[in-house]
């Protein structure tokens, strides 16, 4: 079969009014927080839970997701460098030679994302009192691992988090990054992974009649993070403490305690059954 490299050198930038301008990294996050939102409306209302929850659910799920990612790039990978910048952490800017430049907000880590929202969803749930937690993380799951997708996408248009060179004829060449060589579009891969998982996880909340409890929240955790496990083989290195462990990226490292999270937590769940 005969594979083609692409060349890859979109504009970042969607559209920019004098200094405003729409990335099409944000324009991603904006999907995926607005198809989650509209996700999550169908699933209360098909379950007939009063919407006055959702609007609090959605603020919640929108700033836990964007602080835990962005503290867990901090943390997992960038450190050596914030250390010295704490300012820059929260701040959408950049020390420069020049000074201080806006740069927008950028890096966010997937698995700082999954942590803030389970913290955020902990939260949010003195207030929901109707359902259990586990409920809640269900569902959760549905509009997430699209979101993700998304996210990916947004990755995929900044040239950023790029595969290895695929020593062929097949791949992408990112131009922005000053290449000529076809890389793996890693991105692509897990979108497309993501995508699959959104419809498996979507299919399984409706054939069930009665819903265990635990079990889309234990097949999410395995399904997501066995296939970022997967994409890390052929996906530069990110840094962060891989050089301290060795052997597997840190993404990997960070991923093998989801996958075992979400074993424990489908194993947990075969005695419970809701209706």
């Amino acid at each position: 079969m005969y594979f083609t490299k692409i060349d890859w050198a979109p504009s970042e930038t969607l559209f920019k009014i004098g200094s405003f301008g729409i990335h099409y990294y944000s324009l991603m996050f904006i999907i995926a927080f607005g198809l989650g939102y509209y996700l999550m409306k169908k699933i209360f209302d098909e379950e007939k839970i009063s919407l006055e929850y959702l609007e609090s659910l959605f603020i919640y799920m929108v700033l836990s997701i964007l602080l835990g990612a962005r503290l867990g790039d901090v943390f997992f990978y960038s450190w050596d460098y914030y250390q010295d910048h704490l300012l820059e952490i929260l701040l959408p800017i950049r020390d420069t030679p020049n000074g201080y430049t806006f740069t927008g907000f950028r890096g966010l880590a997937s698995h700082g994302a999954v942590i803030g929202s389970l913290l955020g969803l902990y939260l949010y749930k003195r207030k929901f009192k109707g359902r259990s937690l586990f409920w809640l993380l269900d569902r959760v799951t549905i509009p997430v691992a699209v979101g993700a997708s998304f996210v990916r996408l947004g990755n995929f248009f900044n040239s950023e988090i790029v595969g290895k060179y695929s020593n062929s004829n097949f791949g992408v060449v990112f131009l922005n990054r000053g290449e000529n060589l076809p890389r793996h579009p890693a991105q692509l891969y897990e979108a497309v992974g993501y995508l699959i998982l959104f419809f498996i996880l979507r299919q399984v909340y409706r054939t069930e009649k009665k819903k265990r409890e635990g079990y889309l929240i234990g097949l999410f955790f395995i399904g997501m993070f066995t296939i970022r496990f997967l994409i890390e083989f052929i996906k530069e290195s990110q840094g962060g403490f891989e050089e301290i462990l060795g052997l597997l990226s840190t993404g990997q490292w960070l991923s093998i305690p989801f996958v075992l999270f979400g074993i424990l937590l489908m194993y947990r769940s075969r005695n419970q059954i809701t209706e």
